[in-house]
C-alpha cells in the first residue's frame, strides 16, 4: 500500500476531460512515467537510445551503508550531474577529485561530450571550478544573497589533461 499524497490538489479540464494532481510526493511509478514517455519521444526524435543512470558510490568499509558519492545520467552526448555528497570527514582528501574523475571519464566511454550541473554558492562551485568546470549562469535563491550556480564542462580531453576553451 502506498502512503497518498500530501499537499494535493485535483482540477477538472475542459477538452480534453484531463485531471490534474498537484502534490509533493509523487510516487516512483508516476515520475517513471513521464521519464519514460519523455525518453520514448526523444528517441523517436532523434534515433539514440542512449539515456542511462550514473553513479560513483562511497561505502562504508564497515556497515557497506552508502555515506555519499555522486548521482546522474547520461543522454545525448551529456553527463548531467544531479547530486555529489561527501561526508564532512572525507572532505579535502582527494576522495571527491576522484568521484568526479571517475563520473567523468564514464561519461567519455558511454560517448558525452558535455557535462552540466547546478551547484549552490554555499556548496561546491570552486570544487568544479578547480576541475575545470565554466560558469553558464546563476539564479537567486534563497536565503538572500545565496544563488544557483549553473556549471558545464567539455569532456573531450582525455582524463588528467586540461580542456581548453574555444
Amino acid at each position: 500500500m502506498t502512503a497518498p499524497d500530501t499537499a494535493v490538489t485535483v482540477s477538472r479540464q475542459p477538452d480534453p476531460q484531463t485531471d490534474f494532481v498537484l502534490t509533493d510526493a509523487p510516487n516512483p511509478e508516476d515520475v517513471a512515467a513521464i521519464s519514460d514517455a519523455l525518453d520514448r519521444f526523444n528517441i523517436e526524435h532523434t534515433g539514440i537510445a542512449d539515456r542511462r543512470p550514473l553513479a560513483v558510490l562511497v561505502r562504508d568499509p564497515e556497515t557497506h551503508q552508502v555515506v555519499g558519492g555522486l548521482t546522474g545520467r547520461t543522454s545525448l552526448g551529456l553527463l548531467f550531474l544531479d547530486l555529489f555528497y561527501l561526508p564532512t570527514r572525507l572532505r579535502g582528501s582527494g576522495l571527491g577529485t576522484e568521484i568526479l574523475r571517475q563520473a567523468e571519464d564514464e561519461a567519455r566511454a558511454r560517448g558525452c561530450r558535455t557535462a552540466v550541473l547546478y551547484t549552490i554558492t554555499f556548496q561546491a562551485p570552486g570544487f568544479y571550478q578547480k576541475h575545470g568546470w565554466k560558469r553558464l549562469g546563476e539564479v537567486p535563491c534563497d536565503p538572500p544573497g545565496t544563488s544557483r550556480v549553473f556549471m558545464t564542462k567539455e569532456l573531450t580531453a582525455p582524463a588528467g589533461e586540461p580542456v581548453r576553451s574555444r
